[in-house]
């Protein structure tokens, strides 16, 4: 049984709220299906990369940032893959939870709007997963488990770092806080009104 939690000495600076200890004791009593679903949100962090890609073709700069992004991520989904064989389990479907489809609603339809906010969100979804891959490699009762996530935990933070500086670089530093703080609160609310289960972003 989980006695004592350990949390990162430091904060996600961006993120609204801290992930809860219930959270971290379910992750923690769960670690197959977390880290199956951890293997699909990188997945589905790769083709959101390349649909961005796909949706601003003229933006030429975009491609050249994005393009190793979508390919790390699917490094770390394979990674994940061999992993899971090596413990004699495989990928199978999971129910995902409400947070990722609650995010993305937040995404404003109008251009370039809707570029700015691909960006935060993209970024946030990182962000957290940064936070909750550090308290699963500070808490995770396997030694193997704990090396897997900290090897994760670099590129998470990186990437976090990518699209706030695609953001910053192609709007005003004032419009890129103030809605980062708006969507940050969205962020936090969702995970509020999300019933817990073994998942990565619930």
């Amino acid at each position: 049984m989980l006695l004592e939690i350990n949390r990162p000495s430091f904060l996600i600076k961006y993120l609204s709220s801290e992930t809860s200890d219930e959270w971290i004791k379910l992750a923690i009593s769960n670690p197959l299906e977390i880290l199956i679903d951890h293997a699909h949100c990188e997945r589905k962090a790769a083709g959101f990369a390349i649909q961005l890609m796909f949706r601003y073709p003229s933006e030429q700069d975009l491609a050249e940032v994005l393009s190793p992004i979508a390919r790390e991520e699917l490094e770390h989904f394979e990674k994940i893959l061999y992993f899971l064989k090596d413990l004699g389990h495989g990928l199978r479907t999971l129910k995902p939870p409400p947070y990722g489809t609650e995010l993305t609603k937040s995404i404003r339809k109008d251009e370039p709007n809707r570029m700015l906010d691909s960006f935060l969100i993209a970024g946030l979804i990182e962000a957290r997963s940064h936070e909750r891959l550090s308290l699963l490699a500070l808490n995770s009762e396997n030694e193997s488990f704990k090396v897997l996530y900290q090897s994760l935990l670099e590129s998470e933070a990186r990437h976090f770092g990518i699209y706030w500086k695609l953001a910053k670089t192609k709007f005003s530093r004032n419009k890129t806080f103030k809605r980062l703080e708006e969507l940050s609160k969205i962020e936090s609310d969702i995970l509020s009104q999300t019933y817990y289960e073994p998942r990565i972003h619930s």
